[in-house]
C-alpha cells in the first residue's frame, strides 16, 4: 500500500530536540536549535521534518545528504574553502553529505528538510 505522509505549518506533531544536532559547533553569538523529526521511512534511511536555530554562527559537518526548503529567516552559508552562498525565504537547496563549513544565521530560522540516512 502507498501511503503519504503531511507536515503542515505550524502544526508540528514531534517533540522537538533541544540539543544542537551532532556536527554542529557553536562559533560565535549564542545560537539555538529546535529539531523536529515529523517522518521516518520504514527503513530508517530518510526522515523529514523543521528545524529553527536563533541567531549565530556554527561550524557544519555533514555526515548525510539534506534537501531544504528555507520558510523564514536569512543564512550565509559557507564551504570551507569556498564562497559564501546566502539564502532566504523561499529558497530551497541540496547540501551534499561531505559538506563541512559554516550556517551563519543572520535572522531567525525555519527550515523544512528531508535527509537522506542510507
Amino acid at each position: 500500500m502507498t501511503r503519504a505522509s503531511f507536515s503542515k505549518l505550524p502544526d508540528r506533531q514531534a517533540e522537538p530536540i533541544l540539543e544542537d544536532l551532532e556536527g554542529w559547533t557553536k562559533l560565535d553569538g549564542a545560537p539555538s536549535m529546535k529539531t523536529w523529526i515529523e517522518y521516518t521511512s520504514e527503513d530508517g534511511g530518510i526522515i523529514s521534518g523543521w528545524w529553527e536555530a536563533t541567531p549565530g554562527t556554527y561550524h557544519a559537518i555533514y555526515a548525510a545528504w539534506e534537501f531544504v526548503h528555507l520558510i523564514e529567516g536569512r543564512i550565509v552559508i559557507t564551504p570551507e574553502g569556498g564562497s559564501p552562498n546566502e539564502v532566504g525565504p523561499g529558497d530551497a537547496f541540496v547540501v551534499e553529505a561531505d559538506f563541512n563549513g559554516t550556517w551563519e544565521i543572520k535572522e531567525k530560522v525555519l527550515k523544512h528538510f528531508v535527509i537522506k540516512l542510507k
